[in-house]
């Protein structure tokens, strides 16, 4: 029975005694037990350095120079597919005049004509 009696005298220690003392709260519940910040690294967060950070930025950086470079290649190909879609409808265009010229014209005059307006267009070009 002596053991039982040594066991009802111990009491437990407060719930924050290893804490220094501050006195009391002001809210009333001294009970309860202060919390502290929260600190991400004992969550499990690791901790990132300076130079994982900053390659991870140039990644980024050459990542969207490389998708502009291909969004401006895609609309140059655009562009160069329509200039060649025009330059086929003047040729067309040139052609259906030119034979209409003819019909009216003799064939030689025609052609005398065409080098005429070729060298005005390349003149105009310089």
């Amino acid at each position: 029975m002596s053991t039982e009696e040594g066991s009802a005298h111990f009491t437990a220690p407060a719930i924050g005694a290893n804490k220094k003392n501050i006195g009391l709260r002001k809210n009333g519940k001294q009970w309860k037990e202060s919390k502290t910040p929260q600190r991400l690294r004992a969550i499990g967060v690791p901790k990132t350095g300076w130079q994982k950070r900053e390659q991870e930025r140039q990644q980024r950086v050459a990542m969207k120079e490389r998708e502009r470079e291909m969004t401006e290649e895609r609309k140059e190909a655009i562009r160069e597919r329509v200039r060649r879609i025009k330059e086929r409808a003047e040729e067309k265009a040139e052609k259906e005049r030119y034979a209409k010229l003819s019909e009216k014209m003799h064939r030689k005059r025609v052609e005398r004509l065409k080098r005429r307006e070729k060298r005005n267009k390349l003149l105009k070009e310089r």
